[in-house]
């Protein structure tokens, strides 16, 4: 009897805790909402941190100064960080400057001759004769065409209106620029091949400006009876044109550009140049009688 009232507790006993085990739950409880894992803020425009104060120093033609001076103020809506800050002058006092050393990120030039010079792809064949490598490989096109035009003071009192009136006794006193510029270059070129170069030499009839501006200025300010310079400078200066250089007489004034391979700003002056060949700074530069390179 003692032994079958055992067997009959044991059993209970088994039966009640495979009844506790079965109604206990093994499922983690989800966290408390305070617990809850917190996602990362979203980035604004007003989070970022703004970007870094960047100088980009330019030396460019003198007759690109109004110009890129315009559109300078049109890139500070692109990239207000970048600060431009022009070095004006000839195209041949520039290359000396940056062979010299000076701090330079983009070079303009008012004629390939002087970028040849600073550009490391080119031979002596080709232009580059002291062996220079200025140029960031890979960032050289030609980005404008000017035109040779013959201008003369208000009122051309000396009756001046074309190429033809500087091989007769009209002529007393032309300005031209340097033989080391680009313009002056190019009136070399016209007044040979009309012809009077050495004669008008001789003559002394001649007067000579550091860069187009300064040639510019002698025929606004009627110290000469007319001058060589180029069709955007005349443009700007409110002087009168009365010819135009043809393809016999000069070569296509083509100004090129670059990024030089001395920048410390290689992607900003990049950025730069390209945009240089956007739209709205065409229109500008077309704006003066610049047309886009060929």
């Amino acid at each position: 009897m003692k032994r079958t009232t055992l067997l009959v507790w044991s059993l209970l006993a088994v039966l009640g805790l495979a009844a506790c085990s079965g109604g206990t739950s093994t499922a983690t409880p989800p966290p408390p909402a305070s617990e809850a894992p917190v996602s990362a803020p979203a980035v604004t425009p007003e989070t970022q941190e703004p970007a870094e104060e960047v100088e980009l120093v330019v030396f460019a033609a003198a007759s690109l100064t109004e110009t890129l001076t315009e559109i300078q103020s049109l890139y500070q809506d692109v990239a207000p960080n970048v600060t431009i800050t022009f070095n004006f002058d000839s195209s041949g006092t520039l290359k000396t400057q940056i062979q010299e050393g000076a701090d330079c990120d983009l070079f303009l030039s008012a004629a390939p001759k002087q970028m040849n010079q600073l550009d490391g792809s080119k031979d002596a064949d080709g232009g580059n004769t002291e062996g220079l490598d200025f140029v960031l490989e890979g960032t050289r096109l030609d980005l404008l065409e000017n035109k040779v035009t013959l201008v003369v003071p208000e009122g051309n009192p000396k009756d001046i209106n074309s190429f033809d009136d500087l091989t007769g006794d009209k002529l007393s006193l032309i300005a031209l620029g340097n033989s080391d510029v680009p313009v002056g270059q190019y009136s070399e070129e016209i007044l040979t091949n009309l012809g009077i170069w050495d004669k008008l030499n001789s003559e002394q009839k001649i007067t000579f400006g550091t860069n187009v501006k300064e040639v510019t200025a002698q025929v606004s300010q009627g110290a000469v009876d007319c001058g060589i310079i180029y069709a955007t400078d005349a443009f700007s200066a409110g002087l009168t044109i009365v010819d135009e250089a043809t393809a016999d007489l000069c070569k296509q004034v083509i100004y090129p550009a670059a990024v030089l391979n001395i920048t410390k700003h290689e992607a900003e002056a990049r950025a730069f140049l390209e945009y240089l060949q956007s739209d709205a700074a065409m229109e500008v530069f077309s704006s003066v009688g610049f047309a886009k390179a060929p």
